[in-house]
């Protein structure tokens, strides 16, 4: 279940389908434009033929954006780990599975109700998933409530994901400063001025955009500052189809796209060939309520033809999958998880966010989901990878023994020889015969996966930043987190 399987097996939109998406795409954005843009977008879209209307909307030229797309754009990048084995790359249909969200609260285990969330929280959600494999990438789940203004937020998010794993991490920001800020400590933990720039282990998700087709002002001055970091981006439009979005689902898709083709053509024009991710993460409504809902299966079938559309340009993609409407890790949080997540990994999304450990609609994290959804993970990515088909695999001669011989394949050597290679086990899955979980306590998934989460926050606490380092970014930096927080105690 290593990552970077290859998926793009299942398509839910034709070729035909997606030179038409990208063509209505490329259409609004000449002719409807972007309204809101900050004054280093204007600058650099009016350089190349663009212009700025009276409405304050900047029109795109459709050949500048298919140059940009086609020419410029990168097409492959890796993002780093902090340990460098750990590095993922993103490129053509290689999947890869992680986290992602803002949720403002916890779900208790014991009282099955929700709380705020903490920086003490994120701590254990970045080292819990410091230790389920078929999470790939650790991308902050909440946003922390115990914290006293934007500044304080986001470089303690920063720090808090950075020191909880050796994952590729990811976060976001509320203003620009804070991003050079951060930056700065990157470097610090890497070794020195400049370093984080040669191997970026940080990604920038950033909503940049105020659907329909409006730059969010402040998102889109972060996005400036990322660009001269060196900061990797995930261009995200989330517009919510039968609100800010169109109802039909093409038209959700098309929006989407148009908003991220701005973007991205800004930030080449501005730094070419700057690691970007095509964050198309079209959101959908209950249109009985108007309210959002991530398990539904037009969530998922549009999610899927998200990532295909990035894909099918040649750009790396993400979309978001996993976002269960269930407050609990039940039985609905699990088929809706495993629909949206499974269509969006066959569809060779390179990121698949908010995979693991979302509840309440985006609303709230659970550590217990976390590891219960981190088996579903590594079953999704077995199916991604497939059958192999060769003259080995075919078996006719491990038949013919079987058959002549002891009559089952129990002791073949070939069974012994894939048991690790074409099998994975779930990590607190259960597959006892109903009498033998009797026996064990009857418990349910997320009694065993709180029996993980207790033993393993008990004893994992990564040690990866080196001390003195740690102490001169607390010296600068308004860090929250505790130093004994961070050791057994």
């Amino acid at each position: 279940m290593h990552p970077g399987q290859t998926g793009g097996r299942y398509r839910p939109l034709t070729d035909a389908d997606c030179e038409r998406v990208y063509d209505t795409a490329l259409g609004l954005l000449e002719d409807v434009g972007m309204g809101d843009p900050v004054p280093e977008f204007v600058e650099a879209v009016t350089d190349v033929g663009g212009s700025l209307d009276d409405n304050n909307r900047l029109h795109f030229p459709r050949g500048v954006v298919e140059r940009i797309v086609t020419e410029v754009a990168a097409k492959s990048w890796i993002w780093h780990g902090l340990d460098e084995d750990r590095s993922i790359e993103l490129a053509d249909h290689k999947v890869h599975m992680g986290t992602a969200g803002a949720a403002v609260t916890m779900l208790d285990y014991e009282t099955r109700t929700f709380r705020e969330s903490t920086i003490a929280d994120l701590y254990d959600v970045s080292r819990l998933v410091d230790t389920l494999e078929p999470i790939h990438f650790f991308l902050r789940t909440i946003v922390t409530r115990d914290t006293e203004d934007s500044r304080e937020l986001d470089l303690n998010t920063a720090y808090t994901a950075m020191v909880g794993t050796t994952k590729p991490i990811g976060t976001s920001f509320f203003r620009p400063e804070h991003v050079y800020e951060a930056v700065d400590m990157f470097d610090m933990v890497l070794g020195g001025q400049g370093e984080f720039r040669k191997r970026p282990f940080v990604l920038a998700n950033n909503t940049f955009v105020v659907p329909p087709l409006r730059f969010a002002y402040e998102s889109a001055e972060c996005l400036v500052a990322q660009v001269r970091t060196g900061l990797p981006i995930n261009l995200i439009s989330a517009g919510q189809a039968g609100a800010t979005s169109p109802a039909a689902l093409a038209g959700s898709l098309t929006q989407a796209l148009a908003e991220c083709l701005a973007a991205l053509t800004c930030v080449n024009l501005i730094s070419p060939g700057h690691p970007c991710v095509m964050g198309l993460w079209p959101f959908v409504s209950d249109l009985r309520t108007g309210s959002m809902t991530g398990g539904s299966g037009e969530e998922a079938v549009l999610s899927a033809a998200a990532a295909q559309a990035a894909n099918w340009l040649g750009l790396p993609s993400s979309t978001a999958a996993g976002m269960s409407d269930s407050k609990l890790p039940d039985n609905q949080a699990g088929h809706e998880k495993g629909m949206t997540v499974t269509l969006a990994a066959q569809a060779g999304a390179n990121l698949v966010g908010e995979s693991a450990g979302m509840l309440g609609s985006l609303l709230a994290c659970s550590l217990e989901a976390l590891v219960i959804d981190n088996d579903m993970l590594g079953a999704i990515n077995r199916t991604v990878r497939g059958i192999e088909v060769t003259d080995g695999t075919m078996s006719a001669d491990v038949i013919g023994e079987v058959v002549n011989g002891a009559g089952h394949f129990l002791g073949s050597s070939q069974t012994l020889e894939l048991m690790e290679k074409e099998y994975i086990y779930p990590l607190i899955g259960d597959r006892l015969s109903p009498d033998d979980w009797r026996d064990a306590g009857a418990r349910d998934a997320t009694d065993r996966a709180h029996d993980y989460v207790r033993a393993t926050l008990a004893e994992h606490y990564p040690s990866h930043v080196d001390p003195s380092i740690d102490a001169s970014i607390r010296e600068r930096f308004p860090i929250k987190l505790a130093p004994e927080a961070m050791r057994p105690q």
